[in-house]
């Protein structure tokens, strides 16, 4: 289900595209990205990878925090410190992280994040503290 900003989502990263993760949604201080639970996502237990969550989890709450209005516009920011709580087993075919800005200043945010499956199952938790990279930038017209 996408977002009716989708004509501001930005391309996926190598690692998103690697692991399958879509961005579903992302507007001012908030964001929501996907995937399948498909076997390549699996640890040796048949559950999707914690390591998987946590990406989840980091890479949502890094959009929520970058949102521009413009899709021209790009603003990054780092990862400073994440915790992750892991609360459950996923139920369903996708997981779906949403994660919110809870507050911040000029140079640093902070959000939380959760995964949960289609089933609305609750599989993990996180606060992070993220540092913006600068100002944001416009991408350079192509002649």
């Amino acid at each position: 289900m996408n977002d009716d900003n989708s004509h501001l989502f930005e391309a996926p990263s190598a690692i998103a595209t690697h692991l399958g993760i879509e961005m579903t949604g992302w507007r001012e201080g908030w964001a929501r990205v996907e995937t399948a639970n498909s076997p390549n996502i699996q640890n040796r237990q048949g559950l999707p990878h914690g390591g998987l969550h946590a990406t989840l989890l980091d890479t949502a709450m890094g959009f929520a925090g970058c949102f521009t209005g413009d899709p021209n516009l790009h603003q990054m920011a780092l990862t400073l410190s994440m915790t992750v709580n892991y609360l459950g087993q996923a139920q369903g075919e996708r997981l779906i992280a949403t994660a919110r800005v809870t507050g911040g200043g000029r140079k640093t945010y902070f959000a939380e994040s959760e995964v949960r499956d289609e089933t609305g199952a609750l599989l993990a938790t996180a606060t992070g503290v993220f540092r913006y990279r600068g100002a944001p930038y416009r991408d350079t017209p192509t002649a």
